[in-house]
């Protein structure tokens, strides 16, 4: 997926709005069909009886025909995607798109253009026995830095064309979110060659420290500076002041999201180029493995047992969620396809990575490790990282893997006495 910034001018900005606004009625009608569904009832109409039903949606509705007839096509096929996936995959029921949250719409190619094979020659197709011709969106070049591409009803579009190469795909997407307009190309990148190096390094993920690497070199994801902290406190506390519903509380929330979409702007450029990094510079890539999902999941409880330090456990939730470890870990996987491993998490910053020796009391502080077998001296995260990168997850009873000295790795327990081997390393 090749994503670019787009610059509409006025008059196609109010006409992409318009798409977006029948995509998201044609979709919110396919959802309003298939709730009507029960166990026991006639199946509810697939894509093809969809679109026979817009046809004629469209001679009754003057509104829903001054649109764009691929536009809206478009959207129920998203939708018959969303319900595919729901049994193949496993993801829940298609949802409601609302105004101002879901604001976007697919296009497919209209350029027809003849289809190669590898070698250069034509592709024939069997049946017709003629050239097979496919459709192709119509993207042309202006210079160095900018592009346009053609959308239905609105003529070209101007986007700042970030990334070498011209973006050649049959179907685009447009978006619109927090004032700024995307198109995202539908392109399956290539996947970057490996150095052949043999190298392998290991990532520690923090939210002190993004991502600490093995050979030593600490990547910290940009945050919001403190200017940027107290504008958005400032803007919060006028919203709240501000009269319900009033266009006041919209400006004022309007200018909080902006900033936010400052800041997620640049943890995915940051994702972007140090995934690249890794993917060109290493041969293998492992990972600590963590479920962020249930990091990340709130403390409230039930109102028969609530939760406890609620507020705290929030904004240890919004620091995780701000580090992208998620997005940096899917994109070197998806440019470095087959070279990505995950390593368990327990005990990779618990084991010496110079002896192998597993004792809590090596790790001083959140900084600092001094193994109390060999008296290794490390930094926490890079002792981690290294442990990671030798693929030592293994829980305790259990040598460790590649790399690693097999040891005893008995915990010792304050509460009973050890014996004198306890916390010797076995040869």
């Amino acid at each position: 997926m090749a994503r670019f910034r787009m610059y509409p001018d006025t008059q196609q900005e109010q006409q992409m709005l318009e798409h977006c606004a029948s995509a998201r009625y044609v979709w919110n009608l396919a959802v309003e069909q298939h709730s009507y569904w029960f166990k026991g009832r006639k199946a509810a109409p697939g894509f093809a009886e969809q679109c026979k039903q817009l046809t004629a949606a469209r001679r009754d509705n003057d509104w829903l025909a001054s649109g764009n007839a691929d536009v809206q096509q478009q959207a129920l096929k998203d939708f018959a995607k969303a319900k595919a996936a729901k049994f193949n995959s496993g993801f829940g029921e298609p949802t409601w798109r609302k105004k101002f949250t879901h604001e976007g719409f697919r296009v497919i190619g209209t350029d027809r253009v003849p289809e190669f094979h590898d070698d250069g020659t034509a592709k024939i197709s069997p049946k017709t026995g003629k050239q097979v011709m496919n459709r192709s969106v119509v993207v042309q070049k202006l210079n160095r830095s900018w592009a346009q591409v053609k959308v239905p009803g609105c003529g070209w579009v101007r986007f700042r064309l970030s990334r070498a190469g011209l973006p050649q795909a049959k179907t685009f997407r447009v978006t619109f979110r927090n004032g700024q307009w995307h198109i995202a190309f539908a392109i399956v990148p290539e996947p970057i060659a490996a150095p052949g190096t043999g190298e392998v390094i290991g990532i520690d993920r923090g939210v002190k420290i993004t991502a600490a690497l093995s050979d030593g070199r600490n990547l910290n994801c940009p945050q919001f500076t403190t200017r940027e902290r107290a504008q958005i406190r400032k803007h919060q506390r006028r919203a709240a002041r501000a009269p319900k519903a009033s266009p006041a509380k919209t400006a004022e929330y309007a200018k909080v999201a902006k900033l936010k979409a400052r800041e997620a702007d640049r943890r995915k450029d940051w994702c972007e180029k140090h995934s690249t990094m890794l993917a060109r510079t290493y041969d293998l890539v492992r990972f600590e493995k963590l479920n962020i999902k249930n990091m990340t999941r709130s403390a409230k409880g039930t109102v028969e047992e609530p939760g406890k330090r609620v507020r705290q456990k929030a904004g240890l939730n919004r620091a995780i969620l701000a580090q992208g470890w998620g997005l940096l870990r899917q994109r070197t996987e998806h440019k470095a396809p087959g070279r990505v491993e995950d390593v368990p998490a327990p005990y990779t910053s618990l084991r010496c990575s110079e002896c192998g020796w597993i004792d809590k009391n090596s790790r001083k502080s959140q900084a600092e490790f001094v193994c109390s077998s060999c008296g290794f001296t490390c930094n926490a995260d890079t002792n981690a990282a290294t442990n990671v990168a030798a693929g030592q997850g293994a829980s305790p009873g259990r040598p460790a893997r590649a790399g690693g000295t097999a040891t005893a790795t008995r915990r010792s327990n304050a509460r009973e006495p050890q014996p004198a081997w306890v916390g010797i390393p076995l040869i």
